[in-house]
């Protein structure tokens, strides 16, 4: 007998307080043993949850009265007889469904740009049963799919324009495509719940689309009053169920991890699938496999897009420790990094910009409120160049290691956003979003983990929190060095210098390094380094404290002072600091792997 009640839901509204309502959706979802998704953000809320009857409805209890644009929310319910998720989330972010250029949406029409928002101007809904009239009278009318090719493979109904879109940021673009001839009859939009095409609705009356509607509630409310009717095959939904037949009970379908394809029951009995691997339609042998990730490593590393100049668009936050500040106090505390002068320059030029007021520029002196965001605009960006070496020492389905050249930071920051380890192993690895497990200095080479999935990067950054990983490096060190092995232990400040470095602090976090001379030279030491701890330029500066900087250091100086800001020359070439062996468990199967490089 089933038993668990699984619904959907969203709406577009505008919400505040974000912090105070994830805490407390988390406290009410807890207490009533509910699990699935709840997004939040400034633009609404979009949920996929799953408990028995009397939890669900003390929930949308709660969530109904918590604000008075939810008091009428539209739920669509399905019966499992067993939970489909495996764990309850309540996230923030800055969309509840990403699409265009940072959540920006514009269209020309006539001679002025219009910036598209979700919550204004939607396209009409059209309810199940209207469009099943219209499609049983045989009324001229187009039916477009806005999901990913995922989804569309699985089932639509019959004769829709699917766009084959990877993800729904390519929306926009294909629709923009689309004949004169189609826009000009009537458009039903659809997608799973309704939530994509609520959102792009208004985008698409820019476009010229002159009867554009949206089905109410998407194929879940059509499978509920309609069912099979002008519909083939079944329909994706995001949780353990896969898909669901038109009687809303989970099909016989699964899907590839590696990418997302769906499969039937007989699929997943070929030689050419692996668990969390691969599947039919993307197997290759291993080697191979391997081999094409690695070239397409390199030809994006190769291309330096941070290179060529282009518009870097950034969001910035306004957390609680700076709400009520005026704007420009705002963001220089929130990112100090980037220099007043910068900020003050940006905001006279209006590349401060706030989507509350339909993108216009902000004032540096207005008083800004907690969660609100401003879109920050870089025209004419250009990152200096990076090190395009890149070499992929092992992936399987929870993990990703490579060994970086330098100078490569590994995550965006500062001047970088493009040129960054991690913007290109997304690219290379998309739909796929790997997450770095540890870091690893710009200009350090070696060894950086990254994991596939959430679950697995909370497993290992554990391991690298609690000083569990085994990590080593060798390194090249200014001078001959007169002991044979050294065990420092100097604590370091949790404080950032202005130049960007640490300090030694007798009252800071312990530190403990392990150095064991491997050879000398006549002006330099090759020295073999185990870290103990893992805090911020550990081993560079315990070096440094010793009389030896590191080979090439652009910032410590013998003693363990800094310079006042990072050497430019430096900068430019690897600190002679490689981490050239790692040794971990494995989030999946528990045992210890260990990898090396040269």
């Amino acid at each position: 007998m089933s038993s668990i009640v699984n619904i959907a839901a969203y709406k577009y509204l505008q919400l505040d307080n974000l912090e105070t309502r994830r805490a407390d959706l988390k406290k009410i979802t807890n207490e009533l043993k509910l699990k699935g998704t709840i997004l939040l953000s400034h633009e609404g809320i979009n949920l996929f949850l799953a408990g028995d009857r009397n939890a669900i409805d003390s929930f949308l209890g709660f969530l109904r009265t918590s604000h008075a644009g939810l008091s009428d929310l539209t739920v669509k319910e399905s019966l499992t007889d067993y939970q489909p998720f495996h764990r309850m989330l309540v996230k923030l972010k800055k969309e509840i469904i990403p699409v265009g250029d940072g959540g920006r949406l514009a269209v020309q029409v006539e001679d002025r740009v219009v910036q598209v928002e979700p919550i204004e101007n939607a396209s009409p809904k059209l309810p199940p049963q209207e469009l099943k009239r219209w499609l049983d009278e045989g009324k001229p009318v187009a039916l477009l799919d806005t999901r990913n090719t995922y989804e569309t493979d699985l089932g639509t109904f019959e004769g829709a324009i699917d766009l084959r879109l990877r993800t729904f940021r390519e929306f926009p673009q294909a629709a923009a495509t689309l004949p004169e001839e189609v826009k000009k009859n009537p458009v039903v939009m659809f997608c799973t719940g309704g939530i994509r095409c609520e959102k792009i609705g208004p985008y698409m009356k820019g476009l010229g689309f002159e009867q554009i509607y949206q089905l109410e509630g998407g194929i879940l409310k059509y499978f509920e009053e309609c069912q099979q009717s002008h519909y083939q095959g079944d329909c994706f939904v995001f949780d353990q169920r896969v898909a669901v037949a038109p009687n809303l009970a989970p099909s016989d379908s699964y899907e590839c991890f590696a990418c997302k394809h769906v499969l039937s029951a007989e699929e997943i009995q070929s030689e050419h699938y692996r668990e969390g691997q691969f599947c039919p339609y993307c197997y290759q042998a291993e080697e191979e496999r391997k081999a094409a990730r690695q070239n397409l490593i390199r030809q994006i590393a190769s291309e330096q897009r941070g290179c060529i100049p282009y518009e870097n668009r950034r969001w910035v936050s306004i957390s609680q420790r700076v709400a009520g500040l005026p704007l420009i106090e705002a963001l220089c505390q929130s990112m100090p990094g980037y220099g007043r002068d910068a900020w003050l320059n940006d905001l006279a030029k209006g590349h401060v910009q706030c989507p509350r007021r339909n993108y216009q520029p902000a004032s540096a002196q207005e008083i800004v409120q907690e969660g609100a965001r401003f879109l920050h605009c870089q025209p004419g960006t250009v990152e200096p160049p990076v090190s395009d070496a890149i070499d992929l020492v092992d992936e399987d389905e929870a993990l990703v290691v490579v060994n970086k050249g330098a100078p490569l930071p590994v995550h965006p920051s500062g001047r970088y956003s493009r040129n960054t380890l991690l913007s290109i192993l997304q690219e290379a690895y998309h739909p796929e979003k790997l997450r770095p497990c540890h870091r690893l200095d710009m200009n350090t080479t070696g060894l950086v983990v990254f994991a596939r999935r959430y679950k697995y990067a909370q497993d290992v950054q554990q391991q690298f929190a609690e000083g569990t990983v085994e990590k080593v490096y060798r390194v090249e060190v200014e001078g001959v060095v007169e002991w044979d092995t050294h065990v420092c232990r100097k604590a370091i400040s949790k404080e950032t210098l202005p130049s960007g470095g640490r300090s030694l602090d007798p009252a800071g976090q312990h530190a403990e390094t392990i150095f064991t001379v491997l050879e000398r030279h006549s002006h330099s030491t090759i020295i073999e380094a185990k870290l103990i701890t893992g805090r911020t330029h550990q081993i560079r500066l315990h070096l440094a404290s010793l009389g030896h900087p590191v080979m090439n250091d652009p910032l410590y100086l013998p003693g363990g002072s800094t310079r006042s800001q990072p050497d430019e020359d430096r900068m430019k070439s690897p600190m002679q600091l490689h981490c050239y062996k790692m040794a971990l468990l494995h989030p999946v199967t528990k045992q210890r792997v260990e990898w090396s490089v040269t």
